[in-house]
């Protein structure tokens, strides 16, 4: 909008146009309205006053600027031409000493005059319009700039002008009515501003017309291709779409360009590539976003890191997420994951140290507690460690859960003993 210091660039203009030819000064006035301004060249003397007083307002002497031209005003009203200018001037010195409501009233007054030239006479009716907006009156902006839309030469509407009637409906969550105006402007404008871009955005995502997000996203990301924010927002409506397999491309192509710099950015691309099945790149987001310090290196994520590197049967890797997690852990329910994966690998001094590891860190419930012990015994057993066995399937007989299981692995530690007996 047009601020105090917009004064000092119009009151040139304005006199420039003060001392030209009393010739008509005639163009369509729209609406099937032509104007018919014959402004009468001013005479010296008030050329002199009203440079004196644009003066005053150059040096910000806007208190002496307002009375001069009051006195001016009530001396020698003159023709209506110069009533039209005093008019106009004294809304602009009450703009500049923030007393708006009086400024709207001159500048309303010197319209109503119509006696101004018509860059000036159109100028001030989009000035009202862009004021009113300012004091958030927007009904009434909306009135100014329909009539100045009305009433302009094609000339002068500029995408600026659609842009703003855009914003008044935006400030009156008229969302609907926000959209026709921006997709004007943006038509009007080879390279259209990003602001307006946002503009039409919200109003979509306001409406919840998904399709038309997804669309005005991906034009944004021709023209803005570094912002996180659109490919962030462009995966996330298509998931909302259930079009999974663009919503991961979307996040992967922002990962490859370098712009996902968030933990939630990273944990939302592993966890797209997990939903899509595919574990391993899962996993290679997630393990690279924790050595690079974006995600935590927490128990919860070096945990969900060996998960996703398990899926992709990458064994080592997920023992070395878990013993990570498990280092972090109050508990001993990774140690305990990680003993159930080396006894399968038949690891059976690794999942010793683990199985024990989770039994000192204690947090287990009974049956798990019981089926730790259990399994103590099943990798001393194969270590050949008899003794270390036996009393351990000992503890797990203590157990409900584990009792049968122990009294199993008993009988047939004694069958392997007479077994190996001399």
């Amino acid at each position: 909008m047009r601020t105090r210091g917009h004064i000092v660039t119009v009151i040139p203009a304005l006199l420039a146009g003060v001392l030209i030819s009393g010739q008509a000064l005639a163009q369509s006035y729209g609406c099937n309205v032509e104007r018919d301004v014959n402004p009468k060249p001013l005479t010296e003397q008030t050329w002199k006053q009203m440079n004196d007083i644009y003066e005053d307002i150059g040096e910000e002497n806007y208190d002496l600027a307002f009375q001069k031209l009051k006195d001016m005003m009530e001396r020698d009203k003159g023709g209506v031409y110069k009533q039209a200018i005093v008019q106009q001037l004294l809304g602009q010195v009450e703009w500049a000493r923030e007393n708006y409501d009086p400024a709207l009233k001159y500048f309303e007054e010197a319209i109503r005059m119509d006696a101004l030239p018509d860059n000036t006479h159109y100028s001030l009716m989009y000035q009202v319009a862009q004021l009113y907006y300012a004091k958030e009156r927007y009904d009434e902006a909306l009135r100014s700039l329909d009539t100045w839309f009305c009433k302009a030469p094609e000339e002068q509407v500029k995408a600026s002008a659609h842009i703003l009637k855009a914003s008044i409906y935006a400030a009156k969550e008229d969302w609907r009515n926000v959209i026709p105006s921006v997709d004007t402007a943006i038509a009007m404008e080879e390279e259209p501003k990003e602001s307006w871009y946002q503009l039409k955005l919200a109003s979509h995502f306001e409406l919840d017309q998904k399709p038309q997000v997804r669309d005005t996203l991906k034009t944004m990301i021709k023209y803005w291709p570094n912002k996180k924010t659109y490919w962030v927002q462009l995966s996330n409506v298509y998931f909302q779409l259930e079009n999974d397999q663009e919503a991961l491309a979307a996040m992967a192509l922002a990962y490859r360009k370098g712009l996902l710099n968030k933990q939630t950015d990273i944990l939302y691309l592993s966890n797209m590539y997990s939903l899509r099945e595919v574990p391993y790149k899962a996993a290679e987001v997630l393990q690279t976003g924790i050595e690079d310090g974006i995600v935590e290196s927490s128990e919860k994520y070096w945990t969900m890191l060996s998960d996703a590197w398990y899926a992709a049967e990458e064994m080592e890797k997920a023992l070395a997420g878990y013993e990570k997690a498990g280092e972090l852990a109050d508990d001993g329910d990774i140690d305990l994951r990680r003993g159930y994966l080396l006894i399968d690998m038949e690891r059976w001094e690794d999942a010793r140290e683990a199985l024990k590891a989770a039994i000192d860190k204690g947090g287990l419930n009974e049956r798990e507690e019981g089926e730790a012990h259990l399994m103590v015994g099943m990798a001393e057993f194969n270590l050949d460690n008899f003794d270390a066995a036996s009393a351990a399937w000992g503890r797990a007989s203590r157990f409900d859960r584990t009792r049968k299981s122990a009294e199993q692995w008993m009988n047939h530690l004694r069958e392997e003993r007479k077994r190996r007996a001399p």
